[in-house]
């Protein structure tokens, strides 16, 4: 029994004509007609209507014409559209505030990581000039010690940061609806803020730009390999600094976004990234192996490190595609299957 039989037989079962049906559903006897002539289908939300008002599950509904891999994702989208959770205003405001004090705490981690191997680069540099009585072992051991120590205390922060904002974990992944005013509220205090992270961003991305002057510099006037050396460890520095401007008014930033479902938190894209998860994990888990690995083997850090960047532009560019990938696939079946638009 096809969707459009199952509409006619529930109807006639509780008495209605096409006309009451419509009208307990705010469409036209037309649409109504459609539908139990299987001349259209109705939208996702009439679906659920339709089960709601017949006392029946969507999974009735659909799943004599769910025989097909296309009608196993429409029975997946439905469950979660109808899965939405409420955000009060007292959530969205602890909510808020908590990003607003763990900003600069989360972009402090994010630079240390970055300039952890600064000194182990710096020093390996000065260990092959000769010039101070630096041996390769003493050179290694002491920037080795410092780029763990350094991490260390970046990963104690990240683990305290993913503990206190669990609770906040479902704004990231669910579908969410806000209670009243809060949408208005999270928008004015966007719209306040958004000078403050535009000059952010503005002077991160400023400061990652002139990092590898001095080092271009350097090679421009011929300089010893040392350093030249010296300027990478420069150069992590300064991108240490952008980068903490960057991330400290993301993530406040982020919060407003989040809450208002924009960007990369639309549903569209909780449900893209719930795909992807296991695939970025281990993207950045095998990254880092190859990267220690090399390292270790070679000893060549102030090298090695380019396999960041590298990592970074590859991610990026595999991300876009898997993205237009999945967009396409949910437009197409939204068109086939929810989206016809039904004139009432």
């Amino acid at each position: 029994m096809i969707l459009a039989e199952k509409i006619t037989e529930a109807r006639k079962k509780n008495g209605w004509s096409q006309e009451e049906m419509a009208e307990k559903l705010s469409v036209s006897r037309q649409a109504v007609s459609k539908w139990e002539s299987a001349q259209s289908t109705p939208d996702l939300q009439k679906v659920l209507r339709l089960a709601e008002i017949f006392g029946v599950s969507t999974d009735y509904l659909l799943k004599d014409e769910l025989k097909s891999e296309t009608g196993t994702e429409i029975l997946e989208y439905a469950a979660e559209e109808s899965s939405v959770r409420s955000v009060s205003m007292e959530e969205a405001n602890a909510f808020m505030e908590w990003r607003r004090k763990t900003g600069p705490t989360l972009a402090g981690a994010v630079a240390l990581c970055i300039i952890s191997p600064a000194l182990l680069i710096f020093l390996a540099g000065l260990s092959d000039s000769h010039i101070e009585n630096i041996s390769e072992n003493m050179a290694t051991g002491a920037g080795i010690s410092v780029l763990l120590l350094l991490v260390a205390a970046a990963v104690v922060i990240f683990v305290s940061y993913s503990i206190h904002g669990q609770q906040y974990e479902y704004l990231e992944k669910e579908r969410i609806e806000t209670a009243y005013g809060v949408t208005g509220l999270v928008q004015e205090r966007k719209k306040d803020y958004e000078s403050t992270f535009t000059r952010g961003i503005a002077a991160g991305v400023t400061l990652c730009i002139l990092a590898v002057i001095p080092m271009f510099a350097a090679i421009a006037f011929s300089q010893p390999d040392y350093i030249i050396t010296a300027t990478v460890s420069i150069l992590l520095l300064l991108v240490a600094v952008g980068v903490f401007f960057i991330v400290r008014v993301s993530t406040i930033n982020g919060s407003y976004v989040i809450l208002l479902q924009e960007g990369e938190y639309t549903p569209e894209e909780k449900r893209y990234k719930k795909k992807t998860e296991v695939f970025t994990t281990a993207y950045w888990c095998i990254v880092t192996a190859i990267y220690l690995v090399w390292s270790f083997q070679t000893r060549e850090w102030d090298k090695t490190w380019i396999l960041w960047a590298v990592a970074g532009v590859l991610f990026g560019g595999v991300r876009a595609v898997m993205r237009g990938k999945n967009k396409r696939k949910i437009k197409n079946r939204e068109k086939r299957f929810f989206c016809r638009k039904i004139p009432l």
